[in-house]
């Protein structure tokens, strides 16, 4: 007698888990999404492949990951376009699979052949996904999921420069204004990112767009809501910093500004000093401290402004 159906079965190699999962993904069509079982029985198909997917880049707790699997994963998953999959199908999916698709994510993107990150380099060759993830925020079901996913991207300074220049960073002064407090502070969180993640990338960016950005800067800065959101912020959580200020002040405070940085400061000076001294901490904010930090970068701004080696 034959007991083999005892028998744990067979992992399976990168190359089929890579292909299981589009498989998969593919399988929400516009059929499936509308019948209740077909549905059902699709999203667990789905969760059980991104579950087995989490056990081979992290392990399952006793056995750590193979590195080898890890990496060819990451190739296949390329080779297969498994990345659009993720993120069109991302509003279909269940809370768990969102959630191991989003920890999966960061490791994805890590991996390298020879000195190329692979999935980094998909993304470069399909920007228009990035586009994608940051029209997530439109929707409060996923926003946080491609929040997440986007910080990560950003991490990568080629990501993080097309995120710049690209037509969706003007929806970010939108998304930090929406109504759902948490969509708001995270997009105000992954804008702080890609302000900030890599000054080079930054710097030639203000350089050719600083009127435009400015623009819609200034009418953050001074904006009602945001002076709102800015105290209610504080009151609830001192990790998330939703402030215009506070980015700005990044910028200004950094000892090892970019010369183009201070470039910029300086032929901005009498506008930027004009604005900040209008700008208050709000009713019931905590005017002590924003004033000491608002003092120090007028004072930055207007040593900047008096440096004679910028002018050549």
């Amino acid at each position: 007698m034959s007991f083999s159906f005892f028998k744990a079965l067979r992992p399976k190699s990168p190359q089929e888990l890579a292909k299981t999962i589009k498989d998969s993904l593919m399988s929400l069509d516009t059929k499936t999404v509308v019948e209740v079982k077909l549905l059902e029985k699709a999203l667990e198909e789905v969760e059980k492949n991104f579950g087995a997917m989490k056990v081979m880049l992290l392990g399952d707790g006793e056995v750590e990951p193979n590195v080898d699997q890890i990496t060819q994963l990451a190739v296949e998953i390329c080779k297969e376009d498994v990345i659009p999959l993720f993120f069109h199908k991302l509003s279909i999916l269940g809370w768990e699979a969102r959630k191991d698709l989003v920890q999966c994510w960061s490791i994805l993107l890590k991996q390298k052949v020879g000195s190329t990150h692979c999935c980094v380099q998909y993304l470069e060759n399909h920007l228009d996904l990035l586009d994608f993830l940051v029209a997530g925020y439109d929707n409060k079901e996923i926003a946080l999921n491609c929040g997440n996913m986007l910080r990560e991207c950003i991490k990568f300074p080629i990501l993080a420069k097309y995120m710049l220049e690209s037509p969706s960073f003007e929806l970010f002064f939108k998304y930090v204004e929406l109504a759902n407090f948490d969509v708001a502070s995270d997009a105000f969180s992954t804008f702080k990112e890609v302000l900030t993640k890599h000054p080079t990338e930054v710097s030639e960016f203000l350089t050719s767009h600083y009127d435009e950005f400015f623009e819609q800067y200034e009418k953050l800065l001074t904006s009602t809501n945001y002076v709102t959101r800015r105290q209610s912020l504080k009151d609830t959580s001192k990790n998330i910093q939703i402030s215009a200020f506070h980015i700005f002040k990044i910028f200004v405070a950094n000892p090892n500004k970019p010369r183009e940085i201070k470039v910029i400061l300086a032929k901005n000076h009498e506008r930027l000093l004009e604005l900040l001294n209008n700008l208050s901490a709000g009713k019931g904010g905590d005017d002590d401290q924003f004033e000491e930090e608002k003092e120090l970068i007028i004072k930055e701004i207007e040593r900047i402004s008096q440096l004679s080696n910028l002018d050549s």
